[in-house]
């Protein structure tokens, strides 16, 4: 459901794009226009992927179709073709080569918000920009773009076109300007929204920490699914990782609980100089856990909030991490296996989330153990209260 949710809010921000930019000489084409420009990024990385192995996949992602070198190569190709195609709308190539480049770059743009980031700078190491202000699936940014896009699409032209010797009546080009307006607006306005909310969840977690006197190396801050409004922090202390979440409707003085994962370093001493392994330290941008494996080493990535599940055993939540990989020293071949969470119970997870939003704790927190770690029965987690 994310990628397919990711796709199609990129698709209607393309298609937004391509109406603002180029509707009033390609008309309603614009917008099919501009939604394909708008997936192109993800569609080259996805036709590249099948010649990689998951490791270079995983390095190639948000970066390979994102990277602001091979964008800017990819809209000067582009211009010299569209020019021609346009050529009864007198579109020049200036003009094609500026729209692409406004459609990608939106696209990197969203893509920036969210904590996986793009490597704007690719192929060059590093350069990796994740500003962590929406999740990868969030409606209430996602669902004005879509609205917009559809009602766009809906809507006569400006010219009159001819149908059964009845004119049809235009929609005023005020209305399709003041739609547009309206959808960018909302979304934009909800971005930065979500700015304001991380910057008050930041604020509160740091008061928590200086309270308690808690010392760490760095820190960040991302939403959790569909909503801008209970927030989750993650600490690098050296040896270890904490993890707390905070609602922005919680008063100041309300403590945070913080689960500690240990980072096991030891465990992936067998792989550390292996391809794979630096390039998913590089990838995750050093937020890994490891654990033993038989095999070699299992990485979890802390950015992403884990999954949460309840009833499993009596007063336990368990956490699944989003992203994990099996590291393999023991084969030639593609090392890196990527291990896919099994589905929690969502409707419990969304319950108690919206709980947890408006300060239920009760049905939020639990003794929490780590789960999912593949060949590996679920793990005890401590946590300071």
């Amino acid at each position: 459901m994310v990628g397919g949710v990711h796709w199609i809010t990129q698709a209607a921000l393309g298609a937004i794009i391509g109406e603002m930019m180029m509707g009033r000489k390609l008309g309603k084409l614009a917008l099919v226009w501009g939604a394909l420009f708008g997936l192109v990024p993800e569609l080259f990385e996805l036709l590249v992927s099948p010649f990689l192995d998951t490791a270079r996949e995983l390095a190639c992602g948000r970066g390979l179709g994102h990277s602001l070198i091979i964008t800017g190569l990819g809209a000067w190709w582009a211009a010299r073709g569209l020019e021609k195609v346009w050529k009864r709308e007198k579109v020049s190539r200036s003009e094609a080569a500026f729209f692409v480049l406004a459609v990608w770059w939106a696209h990197v743009l969203v893509d920036g918000f969210t904590v996986e980031g793009v490597s704007f700078l690719w192929p060059v190491p590093g350069g990796r920009v994740a500003f962590g202000i929406l999740h990868r699936t969030d409606f209430w940014f996602s669902g004005p773009l879509v609205v917009t896009a559809v009602w766009l699409a809906c809507l006569p032209m400006e010219k009159p076109g001819k149908k059964r010797g009845r004119k049809t009546a235009p929609a005023p080009a005020s209305k399709r300007r003041k739609l547009l307006a309206w959808g960018l607006g909302l979304s934009a306005g909800y971005a930065l929204l979500a700015a304001g909310m991380q910057w008050r969840a930041s604020a509160g977690f740091e008061a928590d920490l200086a309270r308690r006197g808690t010392k760490w190396v760095r820190r960040m801050e991302s939403p959790t699914p569909f909503n801008i409004f209970l927030w989750r922090s993650v600490l690098d202390r050296g040896d270890e990782f904490q993890v707390g979440y905070r609602s922005v409707f919680e008063p100041a003085d309300h403590p945070v609980r913080w689960t500690i994962y240990q980072k096991s370093t030891e465990a992936m001493a067998g792989v550390a100089e292996l391809r794979e392994m630096k390039t998913l330290a590089a990838a995750t941008q050093g937020w890994w856990i490891a654990r033993p494996h038989a095999k070699g080493a299992w990485i979890g990535d802390l950015r992403l909030p884990e999954a949460r599940t309840w009833g499993s055993k009596k007063g336990m939540v368990d956490s699944r991490l989003a992203s994990s990989w099996v590291v393999d020293a023991t084969t030639k071949e593609d090392r890196l296996r990527r291990i896919t969470p099994s589905a929690g119970t969502g409707g419990d997870y969304l319950e108690r989330l919206l709980g947890r939003i408006f300060n239920n704790r009760d049905n939020w927190e639990a003794n929490p153990r780590l789960a999912g770690v593949a060949g590996s029965l679920p793990e005890f987690l401590p946590v300071v209260e």
